[in-house]
């Protein structure tokens, strides 16, 4: 399994990865698409919504099971990568590029961990 460098990961199994201190990406880690095995469907959220850090965001569907999204940020949807919705597939081939939605006026974030302190915490949860 592969974990960017440059990425900041949740114990909830996203990824963030920071424009600037206030506006950043989020997605699921290439262990949660394993984990949830072939995604089939998501449930994206609304642009302008606002979503809390530790509060589910969106929901994915895979042939095993559905699934919470939960955002390790607090702020405001700035863009939705609407293209998931139709292609949820890319969640399995490109975790790190099927970014789900780009939050601004970020003010809260979950403890978020460094790419050795995630693998550290899967290695130890499996």
């Amino acid at each position: 399994m592969y974990f960017p460098e440059e990425l900041k990961y949740s114990k909830t199994h996203e990824w963030v990865r920071f424009e600037d201190e206030t506006t950043a990406y989020i997605g699921i880690t290439d262990y949660a698409q394993d984990q949830l095995g072939d995604l089939v469907y998501v449930n994206l959220p609304e642009e302008g919504e606002e979503t809390a850090a530790g509060e589910p965001f969106a929901d994915v569907e895979s042939v095993k099971a559905v699934s919470d999204v939960i955002s390790p940020v607090t702020g405001t949807i700035e863009e939705v990568h609407s293209d998931l919705a139709d292609e949820p597939q890319m969640m399995n081939q490109a975790p790190y590029e099927a970014w789900f939605i780009k939050v601004r006026d970020i003010s809260e974030t979950e403890e978020l961990m460094t790419r050795e302190e995630y693998e550290k915490f899967i290695a130890e949860e499996a």
